[in-house]
């Protein structure tokens, strides 16, 4: 037998590697399109940009949903102040909505108390993903964000498998460590045949309030060259805001005002169109 190329879409074996087993979402949903925000590792924002872009999208009048799949790690419901339990059936779930109509699913809309600690094993993990894109009845969505969390271990796995994503959008910040990072995270969509879109960089700067200089807090970056070699475009550079880490902790992170995504936002946009 020929050495594996990690390829699945040029095999036809039915080995333990294949990476094809995409689910249906519930017999009820309706998905257009699911965009993945990843990122190699944790702490880089990745969960605000994924709120930030749903929200963006959702102002130019298309209906979006965030499926949380950071389940050691939710912090969407807070971001957008929800706070109440979802509801369902036994064979159901339903998300719950933000104050403007986005559809939201996150553990923290499950456990009894949102404050307690997700101490699972890796395969419990997976599970609760795999039911929120298969148990819960999403609505009529024109685009879907999966808020992945960081890093390449078997949750990311267990999404790229089996959820059909349209694209991925790799967030990154600017310190030096960040072309391993953004290596990893692209050459695991790169196995798994997913499309990149490009990549975000957060915490890019503080722009001064009084001459409007931008200070690099972690020096000049790389992420311009970095996404060259790569083949990718920077889709943004966002700044250090303080007002906006206020209003995600105030639960109101729909109110942000600031146009560092909108080029990204209407790039997902025409993805109707393709």
């Amino acid at each position: 037998m020929s050495e594996c190329t990690h390829d699945c879409s040029t095999c036809s074996s039915n080995c333990s590697e294949r990476t094809d087993f995409h689910e249906p979402p519930h017999e009820l949903s309706k998905i257009k399109k699911v965009i993945g925000v990843v990122s190699g590792k944790g702490g880089v924002g990745k969960s605000i940009v994924t709120s930030m872009l749903a929200t963006l999208v959702n102002r130019n009048g298309f209906s979006t949903a965030i499926l949380d799949a950071d389940v050691t790690g939710p912090s969407i419901p807070k971001a957008f102040g929800v706070h109440e339990r979802a509801q369902g059936n036994e064979n159901s779930i339903f998300p719950v909505k933000t104050t403007k109509g986005i559809e939201i699913m996150s553990v923290n809309l499950l456990l009894e108390n949102e404050n307690d600690p997700v101490v699972w094993r890796g395969p419990v993990i997976a599970g609760v993903v795999k039911q929120f894109w298969q148990d819960v009845i999403w609505n009529d969505v024109d685009f879907m964000f999966v808020d992945m969390p960081p890093g390449t271990g078997d949750v990311p796995l267990t999404v790229f498998q089996t959820i059909k994503l349209d694209g991925i959008i790799i967030v990154a910040s600017p310190q030096e460590l960040v072309s391993l990072i953004v290596e990893k995270a692209v050459k695991m969509a790169n196995m798994m045949n997913i499309p990149i879109l490009g990549v975000i960089e957060n915490m890019s700067y503080v722009q001064c309030p009084d001459c409007g200089k931008q200070i690099k807090l972690y020096g000049e970056s790389n992420i311009d060259k970095i996404a060259q070699q790569y083949g990718m475009p920077v889709l943004a550079k966002l700044p250090v805001v303080p007002e906006l880490a206020k209003q995600v902790d105030a639960g109101l992170i729909e109110l942000f005002e600031g146009d560092w995504l909108d080029d990204c936002a209407n790039k997902i946009i025409s993805m109707l169109d393709e």
